[in-house]
């Protein structure tokens, strides 16, 4: 990373405007997010954040949302929907590209192309942003109501009202959107990952303050070097424990997101006319982790369908459905703690199972979508390019699926442990982890582009600032400067250049 080119970038006015706009953005959804929902029975609403958030056998799937969206779910804010329903048009966009001949050829026919099938995508966030807004009301409501000394909250509500909150959860993620886009024609990141971003950081401080509270509670006094302070020894060494785990996870979360096989291409030498193409070598990158964040948000969602059913058959009067909800809310409920392990037998062990399982296989799904070999192999052989060894077309092809399927099967294992972190980590704390490596993963992977977009900015607004010492080497003998040759600084000068100096002279 060039940071000094990103400071003397930041001189720039056309750059400060654009840093000022992303910031001035990134403030407007934070102020969104503490909006709240026109709710039938507001006098509920501080019971439905101290009770499904906070308590400790809440859905995960509430808790992973509510991170995501920064808290909106807590603050029971117009923003709960959040981004979701976008990422879902997205997701299923993509499915259909690879279904549907017709997209299928819009894809390919480039930047117009691309532009159409976006089009389509925010158009259909719209219907997914209605069903999921009413989905979170109700979703909330059964959770609320299965905690115990919260009613429902809706129970008052008219279809004017209900009209209400859902029109006002879909103009939340709407608006949402609009603002992700309009950060990423900033070029200065992508826009959707920066909000779910700054809504995971939005998060930290109460977790610090938490863990800090902790430490400086009262009645409690530690001894160092001859003075008393009001210092929690436990929770001291615990936060540094949490300290060290976080300074880990968050370095191995950098290897494996950077983590990828160079395949080498070599372009074939070709003469049009006067000039000649080809003849070139780079790089294929195919990372460890393709598939990114994706199949644990898949996951996460399919394990809150049993509770959820679960909850919905509780009521029922068939004896056979209410012990088939009783086995649902048992076996898929998220252990919290080190004595549910103990306690729950093996069914305490049926949920991080299961979840692992799901990471793994979506891992796996969803890379044989974003990464297709056939595709890739048929620009190869349009273009010229040829992996050493290794025929053009279905050989090639063949080839990219078995460096893929080994790689995959590393990144679904890394994948599957990350997303299992919290719940480890909550058998040996007593209180519920809020940030686990699933959102390390997010912090870190937009962290990473969001530095190399700022960069790629930064260059094209000082290109007029680079100065010759900076790029060139100065010339050692008399030939190079009189014939004005110069050489990068990214290519090293090696022993042979000397030794031809000398012979040379």
């Amino acid at each position: 990373m060039n940071w000094k080119v990103i400071g003397r970038s930041l001189k720039d006015k056309d750059m400060q405007k654009r840093v000022f706009a992303v910031l001035g953005i990134l403030i407007v959804y934070r102020v969104l997010a503490h909006i709240p929902v026109p709710i039938a029975d507001p006098q509920t609403l501080q019971q439905v954040l101290s009770n499904i958030i906070s308590s400790g056998g809440n859905s995960q799937f509430l808790s992973f949302l509510n991170v995501l969206s920064g808290g909106a779910i807590a603050k029971f804010s117009i923003m709960i929907a959040g981004l979701g329903p976008y990422i879902n048009a997205s997701i299923i966009m993509q499915l259909l590209t690879k279904a549907i001949p017709k997209l299928e050829a819009m894809h390919k026919e480039g930047e117009y192309g691309q532009k159409r099938i976006n089009q389509y995508t925010r158009i259909l966030t719209f219907p997914l942003a209605i069903i999921q807004s009413i989905g979170a009301i109700y979703l909330i409501r059964q959770t609320a109501q299965s905690i115990g000394g919260v009613g429902d909250i809706t129970a008052n509500a008219s279809l004017g009202q209900w009209v209400l909150m859902v029109a006002a959860l879909t103009g939340g993620s709407m608006l949402l959107m609009w603002l992700g886009e309009l950060v990423t024609e900033q070029s200065l990141g992508n826009g959707i990952s920066l909000l779910i971003t700054v809504g995971i950081v939005s998060s930290l401080p109460t977790t610090v303050a938490s863990i800090g509270g902790g430490i400086l509670e009262k009645g409690h006094t530690t001894t160092i070097f001859g003075h008393n302070f009001a210092i929690h020894t436990q929770s001291l060494l615990l936060a540094a424990v949490i300290l060290l785990a976080v300074i880990i996870v968050t370095l191995l979360v950098v290897k494996l997101n950077e983590a990828a096989r160079n395949i080498t291409v070599n372009y074939a030498k070709r003469v049009q006319g006067n000039r000649a193409y080809g003849g070139v070598t780079t790089i294929l990158p195919v990372k460890l982790i393709t598939a990114g964040v994706v199949p644990i948000i898949f996951a996460v969602a399919f394990m809150s369908v049993p509770t959820f059913a679960g909850s919905l058959f509780a009521n029922s009067s068939n004896a056979h459905l209410q012990t088939i909800a009783v086995h649902l809310q048992t076996w898929f409920q998220p252990p919290t703690s080190a004595q549910a392990f103990a306690a729950g037998g093996w069914h305490s062990y049926v949920y991080p199972v299961v979840y692992f399982l799901l990471v793994f296989v979506f891992t796996y799904f969803y890379t044989s979508i974003t990464f297709n070999s056939k595709e890739i192999a048929e620009n190869l052989h349009k273009q010229g390019g040829f992996i050493e060894d290794v025929r053009s077309g279905a050989q090639t092809e063949k080839y990219l699926s078995k460096i893929v399927n080994r790689l995959t099967f590393s990144g679904a294992l890394s994948l599957g442990l990350l997303a299992l972190l919290p719940i480890v980590a909550q058998m040996f704390l007593s209180s519920s982890i809020a940030l686990g490596g699933t959102s390390v993963l997010i912090l870190v992977s937009v962290a990473l582009q969001t530095l190399r977009a700022v960069e790629s900015r930064a260059l094209m607004v000082t290109y007029d600032q680079y100065s010759r010492s900076d790029y060139f080497y100065e010339p050692e003998t008399a030939l190079e400067a009189a014939t004005g040759a110069t050489r990068l600084k990214f290519f090293r000068r090696g022993k042979t250049d000397k030794s031809s100096d000398s012979d040379e002279k």
